[in-house]
């Protein structure tokens, strides 16, 4: 009872943070989680939960549609993530996690110091984006931040931004929570009690952050994303 209340506690806020940032819920809640379960349970949970949080990220953010930016991120992001999905059951990841991190954390002070600074809106930058988002988030559970240090370069206002980033990652992790399932992972003892609480839980996270990103102006919405994006960067650097 103790870890299904630890659990949707970390939904709540993991939920929140994920929505406003357009991260999902996997930044937050799988450093925490392979602490008491081993990773590919992590994933699995974490998976669905991050499925969900897609879901309540594309009808609270509905009106921010972009087809182009979708189609082209979404279909190579769909095939990275089932490869990296399937690496992720028998690759050691914890180096490649310390280069991402410093990539992270050097991407946010090129920001800071480059305000005005944006990708081209091509085709090829966001089949680049799908692909190292999609393989990421298969790989190490955390490709939504990935995909964010991509689209924030855009410049996209901040509900086509979290609509195309839920939209995305919806396609992105039915790919990989499949694959988990498929891969022989599975949710045992309280967990699916934990996951049962969790998943309307993770809607109120969304929605409390909904109302702040409302309430948040445009031109601080990218440095506030780029914040995150720092201490992301930072807990993949030092291990966390």
């Amino acid at each position: 009872m103790t870890q299904t209340i630890l659990f949707c506690l970390l939904t709540l806020i993991a939920s929140g943070i994920g929505t406003a940032t357009g991260f999902g819920t996997s930044t937050v809640m799988i450093p925490i989680l392979v602490l008491f379960v081993s990773v590919p349970v992590a994933l699995l949970f974490v998976g669905v939960i991050h499925l969900c949080g897609d879901i309540w990220k594309v009808l609270l953010f509905r009106r921010g549609f972009d087809w182009k930016l979708i189609l082209f991120f979404g279909v190579s992001g769909i095939a990275a993530s089932f490869i990296g999905s399937s690496l992720s059951l028998q690759a050691q990841t914890f180096p490649l996690k310390r280069i991402l991190g410093a990539f992270m954390i050097s991407y946010v002070a090129f920001l800071l110091l480059r305000r005005d600074w944006a990708f081209p809106k091509t085709n090829a930058t966001a089949v680049s984006g799908g692909v190292l988002s999609g393989f990421f988030a298969g790989f190490f559970g955390v490709g939504g931040a990935v995909r964010a240090a991509f689209l924030t370069a855009f410049h996209l206002p901040k509900e086509v931004y979290l609509f195309t980033s839920g939209l995305i990652a919806l396609f992105i992790d039915l790919t990989r929570v499949a694959r988990y399932v498929w891969g022989g992972t599975r949710l045992e003892g309280n967990l699916p009690i934990g996951l049962a609480f969790s998943i309307p839980i993770s809607f109120l996270g969304a929605y409390l952050a909904k109302r702040f990103i409302d309430k948040l102006p445009q031109r601080h919405f990218r440095i506030f994303v780029g914040v995150f994006l720092a201490l992301v960067g930072l807990m993949l650097l030092v291990g966390i």
